[in-house]
Formats: C-alpha cells, structure tokens, sequence
C-alpha cells in the first residue's frame, strides 16, 4: 500500500503570507480573482459538447408528456414519484436509497480509475460556470483584455456591456431555478403561475432560491465553490493511488524551462520542451500551476492540456508534455489499471446496479394496506354476528384507470359489509372502509389470521395480512 501512495508536495506560492492572507499568485485568497482564458482543442470540445448534451437533458426533460402529466414529476406534496408510466410511493423508496449508492460507488470508481473527470466534464458547477465564462468572453473580451479593463477607472461602454452580462447571467440563473423546481412542480403551471405573478409563496421562493445560488456560484465564485465549499475536492485523495489518471506534466521533457525561439535547439541549450508561456496557468478555471504536480484544486478539466498541446505544434515538437497520464507513468514505471480496488468498486457497483434493477422489476403497479379500528376491535351486529371494522388502502400506481377485485381468505362463512369492487384514478389513493361479519358458531379461536387479497384488471394480486378478534 506504502508504494502506491502518492508522494506529497508543497506547492504553496512562495509570495504567499499567511498574515496578511495577500500576495501575488495566491490562489487560495478568494479576493484574488482568477480571469480564465480561453482555451480551444479536443479536450475543451468534449467537455463543451457534453455540457451542451447535460444541460439539454436537464432543460427540456421536465417539459417530456407521458400521458396527462409530465413524464417526470416528483410530487412531494401528493408523496407520489412519477416515472414515465411508474409511481412510486414513500414505501418505495429503498429505490431511492440504491439510487445514492449507485450514485456513490460509480464517483467512487471513476475517481479511482480516471480522477475528478467528474469535475471538469459533468460536475454542473464546471457546466455553468464555463457556460457564465463564454458570455463574459463574448460581451467584455479576452481574459488579458477583462484583467486590463477590471483595473482602469470604468467607462459607460464597459458599464453597459456589464449589464448586458449580468443580464445574461441572471436570465439563465432563472431559467435554471424554474427547471429545477419543474421536477417537483408541473413545469407548465409553474412558468405561466411565476410569469403572471399567481405562483404560490413556495414554489415561487425555490426559484428565486437556486437561481440566486445559480448566479452566484457560476457568476461570482466559481473556483470558490471548487476549493473551499466542495467536500469531493477534500476526501478524493482516498480514492487517489499512482494508478490513477490525472492530468499531469512532464518533468522530465519539460525541464528546465524557459522561452527560446521556434529555430533553436533546446538541448543545444540545456532547456527542455516547457517554453514557460504560462498559458496552462492562463487556461486553467481553478488558477493552479499543473507543472508543480497534483494538487487537489484540479478538476481534471483538460483545459491546459489542450493549450499546451496548441503551444507544443507552434514549437514542432511532440504533444503531450501535459497529458493524462498516472504518477507511476510519469516516473517510468508500468500502470496498472485492473487492480484490488479498482476491482472492488466496480464489483459493488454492478452489484448494486443489479439489486436496483431487480428491485425496480418487483414494484407492484399497485399498493394495498389494510388499517384495523382500533377505538372499537369488535362489536355485535344487529345480526348478532361478530363484527370487525377496517380501512382498506389502495394505491393505483400506473397511469391508467384501473378496476380491483378485494375478497378476504382464512376466515370461512365470513360475510363482507362495503364494495368488493372499487375503481381507482390513476395515481389515486383511496381509502375504502368495510366491515366483516361472522355468526357466532362458525368462529372458535378469539384471534384469527386473515388476508385480504386484490386483483387487478391482469390478475396481478396483492395480499395483506390482518386479523379478526372474537368479542372479548
């Protein structure tokens, strides 16, 4: 284990003064804003394209129809969790809990076998703040020209085009608080209720809520939330060996550093392929130096490798002096990929997936719970039978309108008060009271064990047990 630990490093910047909290290059001082340049290459449009595919996925899923209402909606006011032609209730919700650690376990593996891909390519925070970034590109200029603008007295023009920004900003900040809220909230209802000023004071406070959150943290503190506020940044270097793929540089093609024209021989001059442009610096959204080694302000982003690489063919030499590469590669040694805990993750995984999927196989399309009256357990009717009073509740989880058949079993000569036929909405619960009745000579035992069994329109049945109590 001793050998696949990853060797520590300190990359504090040397102006750094932990007094004062000040100084050039402090990366970890929130006052310090960081411009990003603009960085172009595969990398950067892989991660642009799945950005474009995620934030689609999120934008127009809620407005996807699926019979009467939209195909996801999850109705925590009604307890009711609609998935396409499912529902799922409260009691069904050790789905959700697979869910998570599905969720869980697959962070879990991809951090271990490709680091924080996660971060740089899905990670919505990186998703909107790069979004953010390109309008800032767009309306205020390059990084250099935002860094020289930022610094002189501000003129009307900039003023307006700020405006114009922000503007931008906040209408996506928006749109971004209304989606989210349209999973929980009929998206339909909710845009014209938010837009005409009818929404009601919840719904209408959790959209201003995360779209403020939206515009503030893709807006304002972008590498903030990545460094100080992401607990991922704080525990992945569990997950971290020598195995695993990370951005890194070079050290031994890249150093020594240092400018030379495009004709001259590098090693005619002692230096290696790094020019020191600092363009991975310029590049990068979390501000980090990738040649001081791995830092867990990384995000894997690919962002100066792309650079990098740009800078590598203007010079004529190879690309991939910053790459994605292992600490095992980088000192010459072989990588392993398939190793123990490697192994380990992915085995849970596929063993969760797998209980996620036989468990969504046996959600019965409907729901039946039987609730004795306990104020009164037995009464004699005016038949002079022994009678036992229940609620019966019964769940329509699918979309369509369904008729059930209730019949109860374990008690013989049993006679049933109330419908034995009911019809239910979808989605509806409904509750339905009935009583039992039996003569006095054909029951003996004071307690006795029963099932009350329902019977869809496909002879899917459900059966509940309960019990009849004799008078006492």
């Amino acid at each position: 284990m001793s050998q696949d630990k990853i060797d520590i490093k300190d990359v504090t910047p040397k102006t750094f003064n932990p007094k004062t909290h000040k100084g050039n290059g402090d990366r970890f001082n929130p006052s310090n804003r960081i411009y990003v340049r603009e960085s172009k290459g595969f990398f950067q449009q892989l991660r642009r394209y799945g950005g474009w595919f995620l934030l689609l996925l999120f934008a127009l899923t809620p407005w996807i129809p699926f019979g009467e209402r939209q195909a996801i909606l999850l109705d925590i006011g009604n307890q009711q969790f609609n998935f396409f032609g499912t529902t799922l209730y409260p009691q069904d919700l050790t789905l959700l809990a697979l869910l998570f650690m599905i969720a869980a376990f697959g962070l879990f593996f991809l951090t271990t076998f490709l680091g924080r891909v996660w971060c740089g390519y899905l990670c919505p925070q990186t998703v909107w703040t790069f979004m953010y970034i390109w309008f800032e590109e767009k309306l205020e200029g390059s990084a250099n020209k935002r860094r020289k603008q930022d610094s002189n007295k501000p003129t009307s023009n900039l003023i307006m085009r700020k405006a114009v920004k922000h503007l931008a900003w906040i209408s996506i900040a928006l749109l971004t608080g209304l989606t989210f809220v349209g999973y929980f909230v009929p998206v339909k209802d909710l845009v014209i209720d938010f837009f005409t000023f009818n929404a009601s004071f919840w719904p209408a406070f959790w959209v201003i809520f995360f779209a403020a959150c939206t515009y503030g943290n893709a807006g304002w503190m972008r590498s903030i939330v990545c460094l100080h506020m992401c607990p991922y940044a704080r525990f992945q270097s569990a997950m971290f060996d020598k195995d695993t793929f990370i951005v890194g540089y070079d050290t031994k093609r890249g150093e020594n550093r240092g400018p030379r024209s495009r004709k001259a021989d590098p090693k005619a001059l002692g230096l290696g392929d790094c020019i020191d442009c600092d363009l991975c610096v310029q590049v990068c959204p979390t501000g980090i130096d990738i040649r001081d080694g791995l830092q867990y302000e990384c995000i894997n982003c690919g962002a100066c490798i792309d650079a990098c690489n740009k800078t590598m063919d203007r010079m004529g030499y190879p690309q991939g002096l910053i790459n994605y590469t292992t600490e095992h590669r980088l000192s010459g040694n072989h990588t392993k990929v398939m190793r123990p805990k490697l192994l380990g993750y992915g085995g849970i995984l596929v063993l969760m997936i797998g209980l996620f999927f036989v468990q969504i196989a046996s959600v019965a399309p409907v729901g039946l719970s039987v609730l004795k009256d306990r104020n009164q357990l037995v009464r004699v009717n005016s038949q002079g039978f022994f009678e036992n009073t229940y609620t019966l509740k019964v769940i329509n989880k699918t979309q369509q309108t369904q008729s059930y058949d209730l019949e109860v079993t374990g008690l013989p000569g049993a006679i049933w008060y109330g419908n034995q036929t009911v019809t239910v909405e979808p989605g509806e619960v409904l509750n339905l009271p009935m009583s039992l009745g039996i003569d006095p000579e054909k029951i003996s035992s004071p307690v006795s064990k029963i099932q009350f069994i329902l019977t869809d329109s496909d002879q899917f049945t459900v059966e509940v047990e309960s019990r009849f109590i004799k008078k006492l």
